[in-house]
């Protein structure tokens, strides 16, 4: 059974070394799609394949087949936040996920575990959840109505083995970006310090709340 207060003690030292240097100057510089900031996905496993949140004026609803479910939790929201970096990074729609499993991981700041429950079993199965849903954004303030529907990815070539998720394959893993959501991460994209996301990375909730206090005090401009 860990320890709780180690838990604690190594979130505070990792908020005091985030406090001591910018994420720009120390490399850790990253960013969050801003829809998916106003509105979050499902924190926990969600039964059926559809997902609506609401925020204030602005609804995001989530549709994935059947089949394949929502996807939720940690993980798709630290792969959002790498697929959005990479995106604003290179300016590419088409992104190379690695050439193994565990490269992917160690971006990401997960630790391969094997298993029905390990990481390599939860990150395989959220990708392809993200990747295969679609999204709804709608906005409504009184007589004013703006939609727009986007998935995350158009296409998702994936060639991780869970035998070997740190052995280079003979092909790399990639994703190609919806142009939508393309357009939306590289012109408005959110700001957050990827050490954040990876010291928080436990709790969906507090990854939100972190990126939404970021988002939000990005364009406060008095006392609120």
């Amino acid at each position: 059974m860990k320890n709780p207060n180690h838990s604690i003690e190594r979130l505070i030292a990792d908020s005091l070394a985030i406090e001591a240097e910018e994420a720009q100057q120390a490399g850790s510089l990253g960013f969050m799609a801003r829809s998916m900031v106003q509105a979050t996905l499902p924190h926990r496993k969600v039964e059926g394949n559809e997902f609506t949140r609401r925020n204030g004026a602005f609804t995001l609803t989530m549709l994935a087949p059947s089949k394949t479910g929502l996807a939720y939790g940690t993980v798709p929201r630290l792969l959002l936040a790498w697929l959005t970096t990479e995106a604003v990074r290179t300016r590419d729609r088409e992104l190379v996920l690695g050439d193994s499993m565990s490269g992917l991981m160690r971006e990401l700041g997960m630790v391969p575990t094997g298993g029905r429950w390990g990481s390599i079993t939860r990150l395989k199965d959220q990708t392809t959840r993200l990747f295969a849903s679609t999204v709804t954004a709608v906005y409504q303030d009184g007589d004013r109505t703006a939609l727009l529907n986007r998935s995350v990815a158009d296409a998702a070539v994936l060639w991780w083995h869970p035998k070997e998720v740190g052995q280079a394959g003979l092909w790399k893993s990639t994703v190609t970006l919806s142009d939508p959501f393309f357009r939306e991460v590289i012109e408005n994209p959110v700001p957050i310090d990827m050490r954040a996301l990876k010291a928080l990375k436990k709790s969906p909730l507090a990854i939100d709340i972190y990126c939404w206090l970021t988002y939000r005090m990005s364009y406060l401009r008095q006392p609120t």
